[in-house]
């Protein structure tokens, strides 16, 4: 028989697919990935227009992903190089509103969240005594049934003001799902994570350097340094098996044999390459039926010594919800405007949205002057919608057919689609891949 071109290959090279491969190829094992696009990094990757270079969305990172800061360590890589590490200050504003402030104090966790509201400015002191008891029973709910965050929020006896200051916002900007719909024990298991823990995993982490060369180069490196293949440009059109292996179709005719398969494409994507597999029929259906939420950025490019007073603003009242100064990422002048989910914006054509976010900015810091640039880019099927129920939905790393594993933000890690959540789930399909008991998989 003719022996296979590899021993494992991994179809995507987004977050999850690239931990995965540094996983592997550290364990010794032969790794090709295959990534369809020209860039690596998949849903957070840096894309040149009008030759600026800019990430396809503005990502905020914490201490709690620890995950993450191990795989970069892992790589030769010091934190300090690719992210500037801030104690938690959210900065929430609003036309005619007096901003809300809310840093975390030097304590341990998780009095250093108590005392940051305690102390919050612009917040009305009642609001402050009426959200700390049900906060403390917030951050601990594990209800036997999921639930609705605006419901999760309404029983824990939230103030109207914070729940529209402060956790709607946080909603948003973790689980990409509005509060109405979002899964509750998703949303506290993002809270338990950065405020339950060690009290650095409240700190903000800002990428110093672009998404692709946080990670996604980086681990293309590592894994051809130790003998394995990166690939770009390499659209897998189906995944079918082949004797004791697999073999993988391209777009542009060429065939790969592997012994072991990872896909790591988006859970629509992944559903597709599954259908040649009658043993997982349920999960791809399953797949197919987690919906999808957008993600918008506005790039607006102002004079360079145009700033923010911090590393970001949160915006209330507006379409833009969060506002990023990208002078942190080595681009001075350049602000980010990130969107989250669904709504009205996504009738809008770019150059409509950008003027009304434009707008905004201006009704905000009146003091800026006009922008001299400006970008839209749209990730129409950014997240998996993290909506009540949708755990049931999500599949492990192992599938029922031997040799063919998933990687991605979408599997069950008990997280929402985050960066943190691919590495996971990158890390534990490898994890799976390298103490599996069949024969195909044992360590040499």
């Amino acid at each position: 028989m003719t022996p296979p071109d590899t021993d494992v290959c991994i179809v995507g090279a987004g977050w999850a697919g690239l931990s995965a491969a540094v996983r592997l190829a550290q364990a010794g094992r032969q790794v090709t990935v295959l990534e369809a696009a020209r860039a690596l990094g998949g849903r957070a990757r840096q894309v040149d227009l009008d030759d600026v270079p800019l990430d396809n969305g503005q990502h905020l990172l914490l201490g709690a992903y620890t995950h993450v800061l191990r795989m970069i360590e892992t790589m030769g890589l010091p934190e300090s190089r690719i992210f500037l590490r801030l104690p938690l200050d959210l900065n929430m504003r609003e036309s005619g509103v007096p901003d809300l402030s809310i840093s975390s104090l030097f304590l341990p966790a998780p009095f250093h969240l108590l005392a940051g509201l305690l102390t919050a400015r612009g917040m009305p002191g009642r609001d402050r005594l009426q959200a700390l008891p049900g906060l403390a029973r917030l951050m601990r709910w594990n209800g036997a049934e999921d639930i609705p965050v605006s419901r999760l929020l309404h029983e824990h006896r939230q103030p109207d003001t914070l729940i529209r200051q402060l956790w709607i916002p946080l909603c948003l900007a973790t689980l990409n799902t509005h509060p109405a719909e979002a899964s509750a024990r998703l949303f506290t298991a993002v809270l338990r994570g950065a405020f339950s823990g060690h009290r650095s995993h409240a700190d903000l982490l800002i990428p110093r350097v672009s998404l692709g060369e946080a990670l996604p180069e980086p681990a293309r490196h590592y894994v051809e340094s130790l003998g394995g293949s990166v690939i770009t440009g390499a659209r897998v059109q189906s995944v079918d098996r082949d004797g004791d292996g697999f073999r993988l179709q391209l777009r542009e005719g060429d065939e790969y044999r592997a012994r072991q398969v990872i896909l790591a494409t988006p859970h629509g994507i992944t559903a597709r390459l599954l259908a040649g597999f009658p043993a997982l029929t349920e999960t791809a259906a399953n797949l197919d039926a987690l919906a999808c939420e957008p993600i918008c950025t506005v790039y607006l490019r102002y004079p360079e010594e145009t700033r923010l007073s911090t590393p970001f603003h949160g915006m209330l009242g507006t379409t833009g919800q969060w506002v990023f100064d990208r002078r942190f990422t080595g681009q001075p002048g350049v602000m980010a405007v990130v969107i989250s989910a669904s709504g009205p914006h996504m009738d809008l054509d770019n150059q409509a949205l950008a003027t009304q976010i434009q707008a905004e900015l201006h009704m905000l810091f009146p003091a800026w002057p006009a922008p001299l640039q400006s970008w839209v880019i749209r990730e129409k099927q950014a997240t998996f919608k993290a909506e009540v129920g949708c755990d049931r939905l999500r599949p492990g790393n192992r599938t029922a057919e031997a040799g063919l594993w998933l990687a991605g933000d979408y599997t069950a890690n008990g997280l929402p689609a985050t960066l943190e959540g691919a590495v996971i789930s990158g890390l534990e399909c490898a994890e799976s891949l390298l103490h599996s008991n069949d024969p195909t998989t044992e360590c040499s």
